[in-house]
């Protein structure tokens, strides 16, 4: 039967690794058709996993703990949400798009965009954007009906006018739909009951725009409904679409089903509603028909999406199978034709949505509208029939026959108005329509048509067009991709530069090089542009070498010149002949060109030799000497200079060997040393390191060029690094006299050698001495230089070295003066004139090694009163007044410019007092310390550490390692401290002796200053460091200093001396300061005696000490003591510490005191809690009876369930009743043995744990009617049934378990887990009664469970029962084969195999069938007979050997012409011997191999099947072998037949030979009847002669002889009628147009000169009329 829908599972989602678990509505979600996005928890890990549709089997996992996410439904952006933040991220761009926390918690969102995301929470409705920075805008507020509702959707129409909110809610045992329509525009709700919805866009027939439609269903308690409305006002224009309400069919077992997802088909117009159930339902938008309704999932499908890829719908269920249902478009009309009986929605459909099927229909509706004359009417149908299905040449033909009324519009342009109002016209009927129109001129129609895209352009469109218009035609033609004719269009029209770029866009290759040649016949400039057009790609699309030709046929050395430059501008090898003659033909006709050409140096593979030749010709010397390879010819061409670029020149020398620029250099020196000198220095300029700096030197030096050897070497010696070339630069400048360049190069550079520079300056006797006083400077030869200029008496430039070429080298020149005797006079002198900056210690240093320091005082002095501050200066000055004893103690006290360090240092040796004076100046401690201990100073260096107050230096002196620490310390203690009266020194020299670990030497400090009467002896700080001193190092003095001491922090000493083990001492601190809680703190925590703290708590008789003491007995375990303190000190603080102790010691007597007493104080809940819990430990009941009957603000239900863990039931039952809690109270009369009050307990209490365990108990106790009346209240609690079902059967209460549950069928919320279980019960113990218990509530039974357990109890029947049910029918069909004995009925099996999906269960059935009923097999294949694949079907029977079975499922499955059919039934006919039926088959049924079949039967031993292969031959016109298998049986008639029928003469004449061999004349006779007309007179007068039988051939012959004289007599009568028409002549009025006359065709009676009536043309074949050529010639 055809189906309207197209079912397709995609995958399971378990099979790409996702949880069962985690498929639900709350984990999954699915935006659109392209992702799937679950989340996952795997371990402690939460992952998001994202399934990709394009690529299921590879799915996405990322470490992402949020509450929900959900994927854009286009790009790999995904949305999450934890808690009340939002986040969007780009999953291929690896960040954050958008973030956002909202103040409620979302409890629904979707994409209802691609960029637009919908949020819903418990009070309104929000969308966010995903563009710019934008936050959630609020669009509406939640509407009241929707309180309470599980929101399960979001919708909106296309522009987001309408919005739709949907949620559902369980009341009155049915679920409730709640929708909230809200209109944008107009800010009003409206409130609607519905499951599911959604919008669509719908254009109504003859309306100019769509209309917004609104669809919803509901399942009421009326039944169900689907709405078809449309929103808001109706589009200008349009028509309003009306109102559409139908019922929704739900079958009777799926009485509380209803609609879960709704989505529209664009493509088709069509409502897929899915159901809880796994129904799907179609319904047509326009008229709301149902067209379909089927069952396709067992499972709910609880999420759905639109399905683009066939405009249908996808969804995914709870077992994880992803699906999608769509319209089956080559099945939806022939469905709703035949099968709804709906031919008016069938044609609708078919015309709305472009389908087909409905070909019949429209055919027939245009044949009649067509002979009724309508032919307007007709028009239409024809345009709007699906699929073009009218739109054909033969409909252009019937409209084109119709004549046209006088005053109306053609049918034919009726026709063609439809057709280019509805979209473009097809090849046929844009020829037909553009014909009149370009005969009548109009070609702007057909531009106009054209651009709106109204026409299929064609080959044979342009052709018509372009005898009118040849650049409409190239549009034509271009919009039809013929390139030829494009290109042909272009040249015509000069468009030369677009051919290229078309052929390269279309592919195509046309004739380029004729082309070209066309181009430069006309314009040789566009000629260039189309050949540089040709070579611009890598790969040219013509041939250079051609394209040259071109350009040299027509004399264009200009254009070619230009060409070749362009296209070899990739200087390749290959192309270096085309270089060669482009240069060539320049050089002979243009040779400026050829020079420019060669002067870009372009090329480098054209011939060498030759050019130079020609350049050499042409009077181009230059170019030849570039060419030249000869040194003989190019040293005879350079000198020649002036006739050459001097540039030039220079640079060709780049290209010389270095012999051969050497050489030449040479010759031109030679030649002309004055006119070429110039160029010879730039040539050893700019190639000195190729030829060498030294040949160069050698080759000036040998014509001493001092000159070009100045000028050669001052061009490199800046850049050149070798010493050679600097000395002869200065060498060569001396000669020259260019003293400034010589100072200059002496001053900069750094390479010549300073040794050998000196020497030669010093030879060469300069009249300016600065060169050398610059070298001697630099390279410190001043005492060389001194000495020259003393000696040679240029006093003068030693003056003018120190106080103008470098002032800091006077210490170097006064050295050197000293060292030549210069008096001091003179020294003096010139000391005192110069003004530069030199370096004082230096000039010290050199006066000082010679002894001669007191020579500098009165310039030192001279620099003292000028305020000079330099140190050395004063540093050489205190050095004089050392020396000389002049109060140096006073100046070093004194002066603050000095180095301390320099001035110590020269003091150690000669006064170390002096050294320490200058030292402790500069505070350089190290340099003191050192002079202190080498000269034992040590008083001097103690009263210095005390002023200094330095940490890091006492750190220093006083390490172990300092041997002279003793002494020091003696002298601080016994000198410094008592000089000193500040009390930060002794602070400081104090921290000193702590921070260096000297705790006797402290001691001994710290006596010295607090125990004898000093300034310090009340010092607090003291005092405390002298006691923790002595707690550190010596702890027998500790108590003495405790004694002794008032005026210290107790407290902290005494914790100090706990630190330190000094319990005593701290015990007698803190008792002498009377700190009473400190005190027996330390008796208790750390002496560690309570019977002594015991003893001062009496004497104290404090709260503090009480409490403190009740603690430490508590945690040591002295309970009663602990609670008796408690009570002495008043104290309930630690009220939470005692009763955890005591209820651990079991000790509730005196907790119950305890209690008491803290009660009066606090009115805490624990205590009043534990008060009650101590009595009834106690057994006090009457006591807690009367307790929890009077206020209090204990916990009586945690006390009661402590109780009842405590099994102190009656108290518990007290307790229990006081509070009302009837559900622990059922529990503890359970355990009292008060059963019957236990259930009336439990049915006050009305809890399902209550009564699980009331229940359970009653089992246990066999109260079995009790344990029912339980029962019956918790089996109506799905979760429960389980457990319940497995205590019972654990404890083998099997029959008491059935009856339970059979009398839980009736209860009124009896569901699906009971009916389940109850029959899962029945297998395992009853399996008798199952089979009826499922025909009766099979329905309500979770089959997949029911399945299994009758699998494992090997209830075949009834598991067949169930797959059928379930619509598992192909297990239902295997579980029949598997076991046929107990499982298989017919009827059923025959019913059930025609539903099964796997059709290789048909031959599966059809192998089981033969196995065990082999003569069923045809009722079984007439059932499966539309199924079937027949080819296949007839294989298997001929595998199996068993076809003769299948005879009458051959026969009627024959009609469809199948050959596998037919060839098997033919071999069960030839097996049978049945020729009469395989002869009807043959006829009837044509698709067989006839040749084998013939082959086959040619050799059997029957002659009926011998003759029917004969037939089989002559159908296939194998005629010869026909006749002569005839001949072979002696079937004569039929021989006579076949040869007759063969048309062919040579079988007829070798029949009638064959005849008269076998001397049957008679057939001879017969034969000439029925072969008369193959026959020729003579071949057959010639047997009958040669066998004497002219009787038998006699009536032959006459009727031959009979049809020639007719033929005469006819052929002479029309001649006499030819003859007469000649004679009459031919009247014409006027001239007539030959419209239906063909090329070549001459008007009736005007026959061409020299052709006679009846003669024929030569080449005429006879019976061709003369000049009858093309198509009527051949009519």
């Amino acid at each position: 039967a055809l189906i309207p829908r197209c079912f397709l599972p995609f995958f399971q989602l378990q099979n790409v690794g996702i949880n069962a678990a985690n498929i639900g509505f709350s984990t999954l979600t699915m935006e659109s058709d392209k992702f799937i996005c679950v989340r996952e928890k795997v371990g402690e890990t939460a992952q998001v996993v994202i399934v990709d549709m394009a690529d299921p089997g590879n799915p996405s996992r990322r470490p992402i703990s949020a509450d929900s996410a959900i994927m854009n439904p286009a790009s790999k952006v995904i949305a999450l949400k934890a808690g009340k933040t939002l986040q969007i991220f780009n999953i291929e761009m690896k960040s954050k798009m958008k973030a956002h926390t909202m103040i409620d918690d979302v409890i629904f969102w979707k994409w209802i965009s691609v960029n637009t995301v919908a949020l819903v929470t418990e009070t309104a409705a929000y969308h966010w954007s995903m563009e710019g920075d934008s936050q959630p805008v609020k669009m509406f507020d939640r509407h009241s009906s929707l309180a309470g509702c599980q929101i399960i959707n979001y919708r909106t129409d296309k522009s987001q006018k309408w919005l739709l909110l949907v949620g559902i809610t369980a009341q009155q045992n049915r679920v409730v739909g709640a929708m909230q329509l809200y209109s944008v525009e107009r800010k009003v709700s409206q409130p609607i009951e519905g499951h599911a919805a959604c919008f669509s866009q719908f254009k109504m027939p003859g309306n100019p725009q769509e209309s917004t439609l609104f669809t919803f269903a509901v399942r009421g308690a009326a039944g169900g409904k689907l709405h078809i409305i449309e929103v808001g006002t109706p589009p200008a224009g349009n028509q309003p679409f009306t109102k559409k309400a139908v019922d929704v069919f739900f079958p009777p077992e799926a009485q509380n089903d209803f609609p879960v997802a709704m989505q529209v088909s664009h493509k088709h117009d069509v409502i897929f509603l899915i159901t809880k159930y796994g129904y799907v339902h179609l319904y047509d938008l326009e008229t709301g028909v149902c067209i379909y309704m089927n069952r396709i999932s067992g499972d709910t499908i609880f999420v759905t999406a639109p399905y683009e890829p066939t405009s249908g719908i996808i969804g995914v269920n709870r077992k994880g199978q992803v699906l999608s249902v769509s319209v089956d478009e080559d099945n939806i009309i022939n469905y709703i034709t035949n099968t709804l009986q709906n031919p008016d929605l069938a044609l609708r459909m078919a015309v709305r949505n472009n389908l087909g099927g409905a070909d019949d229909l429209f055919v027939r509706k245009f044949n009649m509208l067509f002979g009724q004359m309508q032919y307007s009417e007709a028009a239409k149908v024809a345009a709007n029939a699906p699929k073009g299905i009218l739109r054909t040449p033969q409909t252009i033909q019937r409209f084109q026959g119709v004549p046209t009324q006088p005053g109306q519009t053609s049918p034919l342009l009726q026709y063609f108005g439809i057709l280019l109002e509805q979209g473009q016209l097809n090849k046929y009927e844009s020829l037909e329509l553009c014909r009149p129109v370009l005969q009548q001129g109009r070609k702007q129609l057909l531009e106009k048509w054209l651009k709106e895209d109204k026409l299929e352009c064609s080959e044979e469109l342009g052709d018509m067009v372009k005898q009118g218009d040849l650049t409409l035609a190239l549009s034509v033609y271009l919009r039809a991709n013929v390139p030829n004719k494009v290109i042909q269009c272009f040249a015509e029209t000069g468009q030369f530069q677009k051919i290229v770029l078309y052929a390269k866009k279309v592919n195509f290759t046309p004739d380029y090089i004729f082309l070209l040649r066309n181009v430069m016949r006309i314009n040789p400039e566009q000629g260039l542009q189309f050949a540089n057009m040709l070579i611009q790609d890598d790969e040219p699309l013509a041939d250079l070498n051609q394209v040259v030709d071109v350009f040299a046929e027509c004399n264009l050395v200009q254009q070619c010149t230009s060409f070749l430059l362009d296209a070899l501008k990739n200087n390749r090898p290959t192309e270096g002949h085309l270089q060669t003659r482009l240069l060539e033909m320049n050089l002979m006709a243009a040779p400026q060109v050829a020079d420019a050409i060669l002067g870009n140096q372009m090329f480098t593979h054209y011939d060498r030799a030759h050019i130079g030749q020609l350049c050499e010709q042409a009077g181009l010397l230059q170019r030849a000497i570039e060419h030249y390879t000869d040194i003989f010819d190019i040293k005879r061409a350079i000198v020649h200079t002036h006739l050459l670029n001097p540039e030039w020149l220079v640079n060709f020398f780049g290209s010389l060997s270095v012999e051969d620029s050497i050489e030449c250099i040479r010759t031109m020196m030679t030649h002309n040393i004055r006119q070429n000198l110039q160029l010879c220095v730039q040539v050893a300029t700019k190639y000195h390191e190729q030829l060498t700096t030294t040949a160069l030197i050698e080759l000036f030096e040998s014509f001493k060029s001092f000159e070009g050897l100045f000028y050669f070497l001052g061009s490199i010696v800046n850049f050149s690094q070798e010493p050679d070339v600097h000395f002869k630069y200065i060498q060569a400048a001396c000669k020259t006299g260019q003293i400034k360049e010589v100072e200059r190069i002496c001053r900069e550079s750094n390479c010549y050698d300073p040794e050998r520079v000196k020497n030669f300056l010093k030879e060469a006797k300069l009249t300016d001495q600065l060169p050398l006083i610059i070298v001697c400077d630099r390279f410190d030869f001043v005492h060389d230089l001194v000495l020259y200029l003393y000696r040679n008496n240029l006093h003068k430039y030693i003056e003018i070295y120190v106080q103008k070429v470098n002032p800091s080298r006077v210490p170097a020149v006064v050295g050197g003066l000293l060292d030549v005797d210069c008096t001091e006079d003179v020294i003096r002198t010139l000391l005192l004139t110069i003004r530069g900056q030199f370096d004082t210690d230096e000039l010290v240093e050199e006066v000082e090694k010679r002894n001669r320091l007191k020579l500098l005082l009165p310039w030192l002095e001279t620099r003292i009163r000028e305020g000079i501050q330099e140190p050395a200066t004063h540093n050489a000055l205190a050095k004089i007044y050392i020396d000389s004893n002049n109060n140096p103690e006073r100046f070093l006290r004194e002066n603050q410019f000095y180095d301390s360090t320099v001035v110590g240092r020269y003091c150690e040796k000669r006064d170390p007092h002096l050294a320490c004076v200058a030292y402790e100046r500069g505070q350089c401690d190290a340099e003191l310390i050192k002079v202190c201990n080498e000269n034992s100073l040590f008083k001097s260096e103690a009263r210095y550490l005390v002023r200094r107050q330095d940490a890091d230096l006492w750190a220093l002196v006083l390490t172990e390692e300092n041997e002279y620490r003793r002494p020091l310390i003696d002298q601080v203690v016994q000198t410094a401290l008592n000089e000193s009266q500040n009390p930060d020194e002794v602070s400081s020299t104090v921290k000193a002796f702590m921070t260096a670990d000297l705790p006797n030497e402290l001691i001994e400090l710290l006596e010295k200053i607090v125990l004898e009467n000093s300034l310090f002896s009340d010092h607090r700080n003291l005092q405390n460091l002298l006691i923790l001193t002595a707690i550190k190092a010596d702890r027998s003095r500790v108590m003495e200093y405790i004694t002794r001491l008032d005026n210290y922090d107790a407290p902290d000493i005494a914790n100090i001396a706990i630190g330190s083990e000094l319990f005593e001492e701290a015990f007698a601190i803190f008792k002498k300061f009377d700190v009473n809680t400190s005190a027996i703190q330390v008796l208790i925590d750390h002496i560690g005696n309570l019977d002594r703290a015991y003893e001062y708590a009496e004497r104290c008789n404090e709260s503090q000490v009480w409490s403190q003491l009740a603690k430490a007995q508590l945690q040591a375990g002295m309970v009663k003591e602990a609670i008796d303190s408690y009570i002495r000190a008043d104290d309930p603080s630690t009220y939470i510490e005692v009763i955890e102790i005591a209820e651990q010691a079991g000790n509730f007597e005196d907790l119950v005191r305890y209690l008491n007493m803290a009660r009066k104080k606090l009115r805490e809940v624990l205590i009043e809690t534990e008060l009650v819990f101590a009595f009834a430990k106690t057994q006090r009941l009457a006591e807690l009876e009367e307790f929890v009957s009077g206020p209090n603000h204990a916990q009586i239900q945690q006390v009661g369930d402590r109780c009842y863990d405590a099994e102190l039931y009656e108290a518990a039952k007290i307790l229990f009743n006081n509070i009302s809690n009837f559900a622990r109270l059922a529990s503890t009369l359970v355990h009292l043995g008060e059963y019957q009050a236990a259930v009336d307990g439990a049915r006050k209490a009305n809890s399902t744990r209550t009564w699980k365990e009331v229940c359970f108990s009653c089992v246990d106790g066999k109260e079995f009617r009790l344990a029912q009346v339980c029962g019956l209240h918790i089996v109506v609690h799905a979760d429960e049934l389980e457990e319940l079902i497995r205590y019972y059967e654990s404890r083998g209460y099997f029959e008491e378990l059935i009856n339970l549950l059979e009398a839980a069928l009736g209860l009124e919320r009896a569901h699906m887990g009971m009916f389940t279980e109850l029959a899962i019960l029945y297998s395992k113990y009853k399996p008798n009664k199952m089979r009826e218990h499922l025909e009766l509530f099979w329905s309500r039974v979770n089959i997949p469970k029911v399945l299994r357990a009758a699998e494992q109890a090997h209830l075949w029947p009834e598991l067949v029962f169930l797959y059928d049910k379930y619509e598992e029918y192909d297990n239902a069909v295997l579980m029949m084969m598997a076991h046929p004995t107990d499982a298989w009925r017919e009827a059923l099996f025959k019913d059930v195999v025609t539903k099964v999906a796997n059709i290789e269960l048909y031959y599966k059935a059809l192998q089981f069938y033969l196995d065990t009923k082999p003569m069923l097999i045809n009722d079984l294949l007439l059932v499966l007979t539309p199924r079937l694949d027949h080819t296949r079907t007839v294989t298997f029977f001929i595998k199996k050997g068993r076809l003769l079975l299948a005879k009458p499922y051959l026969r009627s499955v024959q009609s469809i012409n199948i050959k596998a059919v037919n060839e098997a039934l033919n071999s069960v006919l030839i097996e049978e011997e049945d020729y009469a039926s395989l002869r009807t088959s043959i006829d009837a049924f044509d698709n067989f191999d006839n040749i084998q079949l013939a082959q086959q039967l040619e050799k059997h031993e029957l002659i009926e099947f011998r003759r029917i292969s004969a037939y089989l031959y002559r159908g296939n016109n194998r005629w010869q072998q026909a006749v002569e298998l005839c001949k072979r049986d002696h079937l004569y008639r039929d021989a006579m037949q076949y040869a007759s029928d063969s048309r062919q003469s040579e079988i007829a004449e070798g029949l009638l030979a064959w005849f008269l061999e076998i001397k049957r004349n008679d057939c001879f006779a017969a034969a000439l009847y029925s072969c008369y007309d193959l026959l020729r007179p003579d071949v057959i007068l010639e047997l009958a002669w040669r066998h004497n039988i002219m009787d038998f051939a006699m009536p032959f012959m006459v009727q031959v002889v009979r049809e020639y004289i007719t033929k005469v007599e006819k052929l002479l009568n029309k001649g006499e009628e030819e003859g007469e028409k000649q004679e009459q002549p031919m009247m014409m009025n006027e001239p007539q147009l030959m419209l239906t006359a063909g090329p070549g065709m001459v008007a009736p009676g005007m026959v061409p000169p020299g052709m006679m009536a009846g003669a024929m043309a030569p080449g005429m074949m006879p019976g061709m009329m003369p000049g009858a050529g093309g198509f009527y010639g051949q009519m």
